[in-house]
């Protein structure tokens, strides 16, 4: 009777170090071996594809290999009001990034601008599902009578006030 090869990921124990590849499962394996390459050099390597002044507004966001259905496509975020500079920089993009690969990796590249202000919403303080204590909030919540749930309220501004 013949013994299947490899019923199992790791059947034999290795003594001593082990590749950091061999302690990972197949199917991660198989992930970090189509796309996790490309991507993860295009990150490191971004600063010296695009150039310094691109490189402060834009970003890779993710890459989709091709296949039968597409052509290979690196998604880049672009800061909102310099689409303009990239659009006029792609064939150099393509160019850069083929030639540090050494073969054609990319033959599209795709914008997505995005805004770079954070918005910081005010707290209204008056509120009164702020007045109570946040550990006690969710059970207040959860009372379906008005009359209980306001009292409650009235209570713990009390308490609070103390």
């Amino acid at each position: 009777m013949q013994f299947k090869n490899n019923t199992k990921q790791r059947n034999v124990a290795i003594q001593g170090l082990r590749s950091f590849k061999d302690t990972l499962p197949k199917n991660v394996k198989k992930i970090i071996n189509k796309k996790g390459h490309i991507y993860s050099e295009t990150l490191n390597n971004w600063k010296y594809i695009v150039g310094e002044n691109l490189f402060k507004v834009c970003y890779p966001k993710t890459f989709k290999n091709s296949n039968k259905f597409g052509v290979s496509t690196l998604v880049i975020m672009v800061k909102r009001g310099h689409e303009v500079d990239m659009e006029y920089s792609k064939k150099d993009i393509l160019d850069k990034m083929n030639s540090f690969f050494g073969y054609s990796v990319v033959e599209k590249l795709k914008f997505i601008s995005f805004d770079n202000e954070q918005k910081i919403f005010a707290k209204d303080v008056s509120d009164n599902k702020n007045e109570a204590i946040n550990k006690y909030q969710n059970k207040i919540n959860d009372v379906k009578n008005d009359k209980i749930k306001k009292s409650l309220i009235e209570l713990t501004r009390v308490f609070k006030e103390k």
